[in-house]
């Protein structure tokens, strides 16, 4: 088991990695206040219970990344998306996270 989680995080690091280094459409799924506080550069703040209501940002990007502070409004964020037939989302995790994978 410990071999084949570390292989699924591998790939799902080089999945977002990939998708940063091309440019995708990088959302912050926290509070106003919260995103406030620090985010990532050049990410837009949609918070998760908004996220049904703007479905019209995510449409035609090439790859959507989400994140939180933990990872957990990002998963569920990512299952909204997909359940609305957005493709390409990756959870990035927290906001660090993703920060620090940037180039």
């Amino acid at each position: 088991m410990g071999f084949f989680s570390n292989l699924f995080k591998k790939t799902d690091t080089s999945k977002l990695q990939e998708a940063l280094d091309a440019g995708a459409f990088l959302v912050d799924v926290r509070t106003a206040a919260e995103f406030a506080e620090g985010s990532v550069a050049g990410a837009v703040n949609i918070p998760l219970g908004n996220i049904s209501q703007q479905l019209g940002k995510f449409k035609n990007k090439s790859a959507v990344v989400v994140f939180c502070r933990s990872g957990s409004r990002s998963s569920l964020a990512k299952s909204v998306l997909e359940k609305n037939g957005i493709e390409h989302v990756i959870n990035g995790r927290t906001w660090q996270t993703v920060q620090q994978l940037i180039k």
